[in-house]
């Protein structure tokens, strides 16, 4: 009777308020129901305006310097396990290398900083800002790219590893020989907002572009794979008794 009209009650769910009211009151008021609430949605743009602006995306000084802070506390901790194994303390987990162990801790610590920084960021959003309003409605986005622009864009993956070493032991020619820290294995600490440096930038890049690469693939791949079982199925028919049949009338 009242409420947001949002993704989760106008959307494709099931139990949503379209599967309702074509289930409850038929195809014609579904159809009508869509319309109407297309026109008062139109309406309200038209008398309202929606933007998203720079406004939006700006942090108070005091939050920023929570973000940093919460950022800085997880490059302590992932400095003290480097140490840890240096020294050769670091317990290896069952079934892991010492190295796998390693890796798999940082990587926590490192995926902590960008959860708790987000959290800090999105907490202190106002009601009526308009990235969250565009992700609370469900038309676009989601609350990890609201992070990404206001308090850190985390830790870059490679093939679900962070960036290996492509030089001489080293990740770009900007770092030491040997650098486990967070920085030189592809963690971009900066938002888009502060912006990226030109080592994080690179790394930043190079996590997109595999996931690129992934799409143009698997379209291929699926493309591929729909052809096989359409060429495979193309002779079976399901009869009008039910069953399904080969050309030859037997039964699948």
């Amino acid at each position: 009777m009242s409420g947001i009209i949002a993704k989760s009650v106008v959307g494709a769910s099931a139990g949503g308020l379209i599967h309702v009211t074509w289930k409850d009151l038929g195809p014609q008021q579904c159809s009508d129901l869509l319309s109407n609430i297309q026109f008062v949605v139109n309406n309200w743009i038209v008398h309202t305006g929606f933007t998203v602006g720079v406004a939006d995306i700006i942090v108070k000084p005091e939050i920023y310097e929570k973000v940093v802070n919460a950022i800085d506390l997880c490059k302590r901790k992932v400095r003290k396990i480097i140490n840890r194994t240096q020294y050769g303390r670091l317990k290896s987990q069952p079934g892991k290398s010492t190295m796998e162990s390693f890796e798999h801790q940082v990587n926590k610590r490192l995926n902590e900083a960008r959860d708790v920084s987000g959290n800090i960021a999105l907490d202190n959003l106002d009601k009526d800002n308009r990235l969250v309003n565009m992700v609370k409605s469900g038309s676009k986005g989601n609350t990890n790219n609201i992070s990404q622009i206001m308090a850190c864009c985390g830790q870059q993956n490679v093939e679900g590893k962070r960036i290996a070493f492509g030089f001489n032991k080293r990740s770009l020619p900007h770092f030491t020989k040997d650098d486990y820290s967070a920085e030189s294995k592809g963690f971009v600490g900066n938002s888009y907002l502060t912006g990226l440096t030109p080592s994080e930038f690179y790394f930043h890049a190079m996590g997109g572009r595999e996931g690129l690469i992934d799409t143009a693939v698997k379209t291929a791949d699926t493309g591929y794979i729909s052809r096989r079982l359409m060429k495979a199925l193309e002779d079976v028919m399901v009869k009008y008794d039910g069953t399904v049949r080969t050309s030859r009338e037997v039964i699948i």
